[in-house]
C-alpha cells in the first residue's frame, strides 16, 4: 500500500524553466514510490485566481483522501501562499527553497514573512548556499536539508545534427563558419553577468569569438514595464524581482548594439537549443553578486555539460553546487573579466586538450548529477517526516 502525499506547485508544464523542470521531474519520480496527489498551475485561467481558489482546493482534497502524510510545497512563494496550512493541519508540510525565495530583498520579507516560513516542518534547499542562507535566518539545521537538483540525462543521448549551422545562418542571420562560439542561456536579469560580459570581456578576446545569447528577450515596452518605470526605482527593482521580470533588458540592448560578434536570439526552440549547446565551444555563466537577487544552483551549466560543452562559471552561490571545478567545469571569479578573457583563449587555443576536458565533465555530470538521484534524496527526507 502506497504512503499519499499532496505536491502543490505553481511551476509546472507547460511553462519552461529550471523551477518547472525540476517540480515536475520530482513530482513524476515520487509517483513510483508514493501516492502522489497534485495541485499544479497548468497554465489554464488565470493564476491569481488559482491562487484565490488554492485554500479550498487544498481542504477538499485533505478531506477526500484522510491518508495524506505530507505536504510539499514546490518553492517558498507557494510557502508564503499557504501559510495557513501551520493553522489547519498537523499533516507535516516540507517546502522547497531555490534561492531568491530566501534571499529577496524585502524587507517585510526578511522581517516578517521568512520568520513563519521557518515554522513549517521542514525545508529542502536545492544547494549548500542556500542553506546557508536559510540557517542564517533562523532556519532549524536538524530539518533543513540539501538535495540538489539533477539534469535531464536523455539529453546527452541525442545526436548532433550539423544542420544546425545552416539553420542559424538561414533562421537566425548569423554566420559562425570558422568561429569560435561561446554560449549562455537564460533571462536578462542582472545577476546572470550577460552585459557585463559584452562590456568587459568580449572586447578582451580575438575577433574569430562569437557570443550567443538564448533566451526571452522582448525588446518593446509592455504597458507593465511602463507602470514598472514609473515606480520609485527600489520597489520597481524589487518587484521585477519578485516576478521574475528583467533587470538588465536595456543595458543588455545597448551593448548587443556595440557588438559585431554577439547576437541575442531570443527564446529558441528546445530542439535548436539542444544542438547549439553541442555546438558550442564553450558554455559561460558570468554571473555577479546582485545584492538579494542570487543563482539557487545551475540547472543550465548541467545541461551544457551533458551535451558535451565545456563550462565555465562564476564561482558564487548556488552555482558552485553544480559546476564543480576541474571536474564537470572550471569555476572563474566573479566579476574579474580579465581572467576570464585569459581562461577562454587558453580553452580556446588548444581544441584537442578541450574535448577531452569536455567528454570527462560530461561523464562526471552523467555520474553525480540525474533526476533519479534527486528524487531518491526527497523520499529520504520524506520517509523521514512521515514515519518519525
Amino acid at each position: 500500500m502506497y504512503e499519499e502525499i499532496l505536491c502543490i506547485t505553481h511551476k509546472y508544464p507547460p511553462f519552461t524553466g529550471g523551477m518547472e523542470k525540476q517540480s515536475y521531474e520530482l513530482i513524476q519520480g515520487l509517483s513510483f514510490y508514493y501516492r502522489v496527489h497534485i495541485i499544479a498551475f497548468e497554465g489554464k485561467g488565470n493564476k491569481m485566481l488559482w491562487f484565490l481558489k488554492l485554500k479550498s482546493r487544498v481542504k477538499n482534497i485533505l478531506k477526500a483522501n484522510p491518508g495524506i502524510q505530507l505536504i510539499h510545497l514546490n518553492d517558498g512563494t507557494m510557502g508564503v501562499a499557504a501559510l495557513w496550512l501551520q493553522k489547519v493541519t498537523q499533516i507535516p508540510v516540507v517546502v522547497t527553497y531555490h534561492g531568491l525565495d530566501i534571499t529577496f530583498p524585502l524587507s517585510f520579507f526578511q522581517k516578517k514573512l521568512i520568520p513563519k516560513l521557518g515554522k513549517y516542518k521542514g525545508a529542502v534547499c536545492v544547494s549548500k548556499f542556500t542553506w546557508e542562507e536559510s540557517i542564517k535566518r533562523g532556519f532549524d539545521p536538524n530539518t533543513t536539508f540539501i538535495v540538489n537538483n539533477g539534469v535531464d540525462l536523455s539529453l546527452g543521448k541525442i545526436p548532433f545534427d550539423k544542420t544546425i549551422i545552416q539553420k542559424l545562418k538561414n533562421e537566425y542571420f548569423i554566420d559562425v563558419t570558422g568561429k569560435n562560439i561561446i554560449m549562455a542561456t537564460g533571462r536578462p536579469v542582472k545577476r546572470k553577468g550577460f552585459s557585463w560580459f559584452l562590456k568587459n570581456v568580449m572586447p578582451l578576446l580575438n575577433d574569430d569569438v562569437v557570443f550567443l545569447i538564448t533566451g526571452p528577450l522582448n525588446k518593446s515596452q509592455s504597458l507593465f514595464d511602463e507602470f514598472l518605470q514609473r515606480l520609485p526605482l527600489k520597489i520597481g527593482y524589487n518587484t521585477r524581482l519578485l516576478l521574475g521580470h528583467s533587470t538588465d533588458k536595456e543595458e543588455l540592448i545597448q551593448q548587443l548594439s556595440k557588438q559585431k560578434n554577439a547576437f541575442h536570439l531570443g527564446k529558441v526552440p528546445n530542439e535548436d537549443l539542444i544542438q547549439m549547446l553541442s555546438l558550442a565551444d564553450l558554455f559561460v555563466m558570468p554571473n555577479l553578486s546582485i545584492s538579494g537577487d542570487v543563482e539557487g544552483f545551475g540547472l543550465v551549466a548541467l545541461e551544457a555539460s551533458i551535451r558535451g560543452t565545456y563550462v565555465l562559471a562564476s564561482g558564487i552561490q548556488g552555482i558552485t553546487d553544480a559546476v564543480i571545478d576541474g571536474e564537470n567545469g572550471t569555476l572563474l571569479p566573479s566579476g574579474n573579466a580579465q581572467a576570464w578573457a585569459d581562461k577562454i583563449k587558453e580553452m580556446l587555443s588548444d581544441k584537442d586538450r578541450l574535448k577531452i576536458l569536455s567528454e570527462k565533465s560530461r561523464d562526471y555530470t552523467v555520474q553525480h548529477f540525474s533526476w533519479e538521484k534527486m528524487v531518491d534524496e526527497y523520499i529520504k527526507v520524506f520517509d523521514g517526516f512521515i514515519h518519525q
